[in-house]
């Protein structure tokens, strides 16, 4: 099985690492500039539990000097698809699984899913259907992803925590390709379990994202100053009432409540989030995936979203101010 990380940031690095170091041969990665040339030099290193390790990997600067591939992993964000269509092309023949790695609503949602909505195509997520057209979503494989990792240098990973990548088909089902792909993660030390309602994990994960993240950045505040604050905390919690109303029009399960899901994000302490940490480095922000997107369903199942409204007008405000907002070349 022939798989390439396209995206090798700091989780497309991670899963790299991980898999190349549990001795996986046919492995790529497709990288740019020092994290390219680092990896070429020295291998992929990653420290983990305080231990340093390397391995070979194969590295390309251009998908196409690797040829069609049986798994591709899109590790970059969300708005960084449309523009990398062109790259990621190479790699797909005739079988290839695609694994999705994206926060927010992913761009095959409705691929699946049955009902009135079947087939729907999310324009805040993938602009004219280019992502839909060019991919495809019968390559689908979805995925949460839930480690925290930071890239200290080119070439070198470092794990904080976490090492779970929730993985399903948009059908439901077991399928072959999912169960190959969960028992290779499994044997790189990873936790890979395959769900049977990806969609309802995503949602989970996503539920905090849209509120936290734009408040992250609009306040420059951490995941405990914002639930610390009576004024923020109340915010959040009436934006993730709003998406939750959606969520459960389109069929998807909470299995926790909305209280409890701010705790837990309290709890992470005194954390930046990504919106934010892509605000303070002058990066696109992740807010089409994360916040418009929601938007977009909630006018879909006819649930208003006056709350998820204002912040988003805010902080896409104060992206385009800053040169934030828009699409990754």
């Amino acid at each position: 099985m022939k798989i390439t990380i396209f995206g090798a940031g700091a989780i497309g690095g991670y899963l790299a690492a991980k898999l190349a170091v549990a001795g996986r041969t046919d492995l790529s990665i497709v990288a740019r500039g020092a994290h390219l040339e680092a990896i070429r030099t020295s291998g992929l290193r990653l420290i983990e539990d305080g231990k340093e390790a390397a391995a070979p990997v194969r590295a390309a600067a251009k998908a196409d000097e690797l040829g069609v591939q049986d798994i591709v992993v899109l590790a970059l964000k969300a708005h960084s698809l449309t523009p990398a269509l062109d790259q990621i092309a190479p790699l797909l023949g005739e079988h290839t699984s695609v694994v999705t790695m994206q926060n927010g609503v992913p761009w095959w949602y409705f691929h699946k899913v049955g009902g009135p909505l079947e087939g729907t195509r999310l324009n805040t997520v993938d602009p004219g259907g280019a992502i839909w057209q060019r991919i495809g979503p019968e390559r689908v494989i979805g995925s949460v992803v839930y480690p925290a990792v930071e890239v200290d240098a080119p070439g070198l990973i470092r794990h904080v925590e976490g090492k779970r990548f929730s993985l399903g088909e948009p059908s439901g089902e077991k399928s072959e390709r999912v169960t190959q792909l969960t028992e290779e993660m499994v044997k790189a030390g990873l936790q890979a379990p395959v769900r049977d309602d990806i969609r309802s994990e995503i949602w989970v994960k996503l539920w905090g994202n849209l509120s936290f993240n734009p408040i992250s950045a609009l306040t420059g505040s951490t995941l405990a100053a914002i639930v610390a604050d009576e004024g923020t905390r109340t915010l959040a919690r009436t934006m993730m009432l709003e998406a939750q109303a959606i969520g459960e029009s389109l069929g998807v399960r909470f299995p926790v409540g909305v209280d409890r899901r701010i705790k837990g994000a309290g709890d992470v302490g005194e954390h930046k989030t990504s919106m934010l940490q892509d605000l303070e480095r002058g990066r696109p922000m992740e807010i089409d995936a994360l916040v418009s997107a929601v938007q977009e369903l909630g006018r879909l199942v006819g649930e208003p979203t006056p709350a998820i409204d204002a912040v988003s007008a805010l902080v896409k405000r104060l992206a385009v101010e800053r040169g934030c907002y828009g699409l990754a070349g």
